[in-house]
């Protein structure tokens, strides 16, 4: 890693008295302002990995019906969550084409963090309500795009992107003042908690067949050797795998090609 790639992985201080970085992603404590349970990593023990199925309510990228669907949770000033898109945008253009794999986006704004999220994952969802689904990936690319994380982003900036992907910015703006959307918001994060969130961003592969035997026993081998354990979780239901942290994009293609087979 160069110098340069170091200074740009430095998390400020007032970040560090809340929350703590494991593996690529950011966690924070109990003593958040957002419930969550003090036991973020589902253990080798878990038994079940709840998270609501995908619906037509969710922003999804690919198809719908896609063998797997990545669930991610995440927050848009989280610097690793900026990271991941970058990756989901790769695994996309490799696994989404070919309509194998699908891309679902939930809010998971980490507050005691990052006070601006929260705004700006409801912006997304009023330029979603001018122009669908195209319009969200829009607005939350660019978002991620410029930001500088950690509440780096200019607020004024938003109706800039808005208008940018095709949004009309006076209802855009009485969207946003109006808060609309901040229960859909909060469902996200509900939803997240349940999944096992506690940090960013965290990613719910859903599978519509449990993986076989040999895919499971392969998984665990690849996990072991590259020291997994905290990260990659399988379920007792072999159909849900949990990926923590911003994963590098060639492991989280790895184990796609496990879970495709």
């Amino acid at each position: 890693m160069t110098h340069e790639e170091k200074n740009n992985l430095l998390i400020p201080g007032s970040i560090l008295l809340a929350g703590f970085v494991i593996a690529g992603g950011i966690y924070f404590s109990n003593k958040s302002n957002n419930p969550t349970p003090q036991n973020n990593q589902p253990s080798a023990n878990t038994t079940d990995i709840k998270v609501s199925p995908v619906s037509d309510k969710d922003n999804v990228r690919g198809n719908p019906d896609a063998a797997v669907a990545i669930v991610e949770f995440s927050d848009t000033e989280c610097p690793f969550c900026k990271m991941f898109h970058t990756t989901m945008q790769s695994v996309i253009d490799t696994y989404g084409k070919d309509g194998r794999v699908a891309w679902v986006y939930r809010h998971f704004p980490l507050d005691s963090l990052h006070q601006k999220a929260r705004k700006e994952a409801e912006s997304t969802e009023c330029v979603k309500e001018q122009l669908g689904s195209a319009g969200f990936w829009k607005m939350l690319d660019s978002i991620y795009a410029n930001t500088p994380s950690n509440d780096g982003l200019d607020a004024a900036k938003l109706p800039e992107f808005a208008k940018t992907a095709g949004a009309d910015v006076t209802e855009f703006n009485t969207c946003l003042a109006s808060g609309k959307y901040a229960s859909k918001v909060e469902a996200d994060f509900q939803d997240g908690v349940k999944a096992g969130a506690q940090g960013t961003p965290y990613s719910v592969l859903v599978l519509k067949k449990a993986l076989s035997s040999s895919a499971e026993t392969e998984m665990q081998n690849y996990v072991l050797k590259n020291n997994l354990a905290q990260n990659v979780i399988i379920s007792s239901s072999k159909k849900e795998v949990v990926m923590s942290g911003a994963l590098p994009v060639d492991m989280v293609k790895a184990i796609l090609d496990m879970v495709l087979k």
